[in-house]
């Protein structure tokens, strides 16, 4: 008897982890994505186990040592579960939709670790009541059931998905499915998605995976049907009352939570929430470092453009008759009282009157000074565009004087920093201009203008206007020929425009894939990153997939696996994925050049997507070696 404590505390203890794993599953909160009817089947099924731990822990039963074994299995399957479920509810849900495969098969991975855990404990031996008895042979059974094959695929779903994504004007009726499939039913709704969104894309370094047009088309689609819903209830409710000439009620969520009014420029701050910019930096300007509306201390001050709020803003208003709000400036005359760090507004009207009127000299020495200006701070950048300088400094990128030029290019530059500005320096015709600069322009001159087609394809509907416009090929000739400062603009430019499904293709045409080899041969001139990113965008178009393969890349992208930082070799592996799942010959190839161990250790270490990528490329290595094999015997 004296062992028995031993023993009996360690089956207590076993015992009631497995049921507080169980209490905490159950306890989650209701899945409202894709995986919602996974997730519930998975936590019921988990609930059910309770009972039987339960009269475990509180009984004399004590588990032999291959019992005991099992209770950790259970516990550490549990433990996976509890992670894996808490996952899927946070996040992008269109990301989500993405993934479902995947998760799929995470979640088909739980389900076997789990029954493979109930397989060894011999539950039926265990002095328990009959009524728990069948209800744990019950529970063992779904777990079995649910181990040969999980739940069937959604086919209405991934129909919906593929047919909003190819029609231009997509089926009304379709976007309705969709929309409550996703959970992404209201406004609200829309709100968190466009922060999760614009999360997504900010941890993922602006690239996060393949999905990443589709989300942004999709969710464009998604916010115009669902405002043209509620506008719809909005009219006829005032129908019904007969109520007129009276001025619509704005959503909570337009209105900014500091001043409660209509938001211009809505932007997220690090806690995900959505503030008017002036009303927030106003805010962080006092010196605070929490948010206003939930206290949390902020990890960090950067201010994210909240696009699709302010597309729902603009549609809203532009539905219910309701003028958009006004800009207004961030500075004002001495006059008002309120003082400029470097400049006044009388300095910068003597500036432009310069630029307009002016000599070559002083047009140089205005937008020259206008340059510095715009570099310095924020306050600079409002007020020079306000003051009307963008098109006087569009009309100076056709000057014949090179430096006058290369001014106005690297002025326009530092005032697209300012988000309201990049709207106002494409709407003065600005990009072919600056293409022109970049075709044509002095070597610092071509680079700001690089720079510049980079910050203003921030915004996607520039990214369509900047290809169409010819820049590409231009990008391309400066990442051959331009300084190491030159090559990176140039880089960055052609990564972000790719992003652009249409601009894949532009880049492919020009000619992208061969300097992109050549900078990747070229360990030491610093480029490696930038050519592995920018393959890793075009190789998810057919035409970048065949112009890869047709570089002899194989070798290139084998020994960035082995050797690379962690995202290189994640990049490098997405261009292999994409190359070994259109052709069997870059299989072999891969295989060859001893592919398979280098990506059997990223399969282990490396970042989540590549870990992913990594796997199916194996398998599919796999497959073709039993094909092989089959073939000779």
């Amino acid at each position: 008897m004296a062992n028995m404590g031993p023993a009996k505390d360690l089956t207590d203890e076993l015992a009631g982890r497995v049921v507080e794993s169980v209490k905490e599953i159950s306890s989650l909160p209701e899945c409202q994505n894709v995986y919602k009817r996974m997730y519930g089947n998975l936590v019921r099924r988990v609930n059910l186990l309770s009972p039987l731990f339960e009269e475990l822990r509180d009984s004399d039963e004590l588990l032999n040592e291959d019992e005991l074994r099992a209770f950790e299995s259970l516990i550490i399957a549990l433990d996976s579960t509890k992670d894996i479920l808490k996952l899927v509810n946070r996040g992008s849900k269109l990301y989500q939709a993405f993934q479902k495969d995947k998760m799929a098969d995470k979640f088909q991975h739980m389900t076997e670790q789990i029954e493979a855990a109930l397989s060894e404990i011999q539950y039926d031996k265990f002095d328990i009541s009959q009524e728990v008895q069948e209800q744990i042979e019950l529970v063992h059974a779904q777990f079995k059931r649910a181990k040969g094959g999980m739940d069937s695929a959604d086919l209405q779903l991934d129909l919906d998905l593929a047919t909003a994504l190819k029609e231009k004007d997509t089926d009304p009726a379709i976007l309705k499915r969709l929309s409550e499939k996703l959970h992404l039913r209201t406004i609200s709704d829309l709100k968190k998605e466009s922060v999760a969104f614009h999360e997504l894309v900010i941890s993922s370094g602006g690239d996060p995976g393949d999905s990443f047009e589709k989300m942004s088309s999709l969710l464009k689609k998604l916010k115009d049907y669902v405002l043209t819903e509620n506008s719809e209830v909005d009219t006829s409710e005032c129908e019904k009352g007969s109520i007129r000439h009276r001025s619509p009620v704005i959503p909570d969520d337009f209105r900014c939570p500091i001043s409660l009014e209509l938001m211009k420029n809505p932007v997220i701050i690090s806690t995900g929430q959505t503030y008017e910019r002036s009303c927030i930096q106003k805010w962080l300007d006092a010196g605070h470092k929490t948010c206003p509306k939930t206290q949390q201390t902020l990890l960090h001050t950067a201010l994210t453009p909240n696009y699709v709020l302010k597309s729902l803003i603009a549609l809203w208003c532009e539905s219910n008759g309701v003028e958009l709000p006004k800009k207004r400036g961030n500075c004002r005359s001495k006059k008002s009282g309120c003082r400029f760090s470097d400049c006044d507004r009388a300095a910068i009207d003597g500036l432009l009157e310069k630029l307009a009127n002016g000599n070559t000299e002083q047009q140089r020495a205005a937008a020259g000074q206008l340059r510095l200006l715009a570099k310095r701070n924020a306050d600079n950048r409002v007020c020079i565009a306000e003051a009307g300088a963008i098109p006087l400094l569009v009309e100076l990128l056709s000057s014949p004087d090179p430096r006058t030029q290369e001014h106005a290019v690297t002025a326009l530059l530092n005032l697209s920093i300012n988000e309201s500005n990049k709207g106002t320096i494409v709407n003065a015709g600005a990009i072919p201009d600056i293409v022109d600069v970049l075709k044509n322009g002095s070597v610092e001159a071509r680079e700001n203008a690089a720079a510049t087609l980079f910050s203003l394809s921030a915004l996607d509907e520039n990214k369509v206007i900047i290809g169409a416009a010819g820049a590409i090929p231009a990008l391309i000739r400066l990442l051959c020929e331009g300084t190491p400062r030159g090559k990176k603009d140039a880089a960055t430019a052609i990564f972000n425009l790719s992003i652009y499904q249409g601009n894949k293709a532009r880049a492919v045409k020009a000619g992208i894939v061969t300097p992109l080899m050549r900078l990747l041969k070229d360990a030491g001139g610093g480029m490696v990153d930038e050519a592995l990113a920018i393959l890793a965008i075009i190789s998810s178009h057919q035409e970048g997939k065949l112009a890869i393969s047709q570089a002899e890349s194989i070798p290139i992208l084998v020994e960035a696996i082995r050797t690379g930082s962690p995202r290189n070799r994640e990049n490098a592996a997405a261009v292999l994925w994409s190359l070994c799942t259109i052709d069997q010959q870059q299989l072999k190839l891969a295989s060859e050049f001893g592919a398979e161990e280098a990506l059997k250790e990223l399969s282990e270490n490396g970042t989540d997507r590549a870990k992913r990528k990594a796997r199916t490329i194996l398998e599919l290595l796999q497959r073709i070696e039993v094909a092989l094999n089959s073939q000779n015997s």
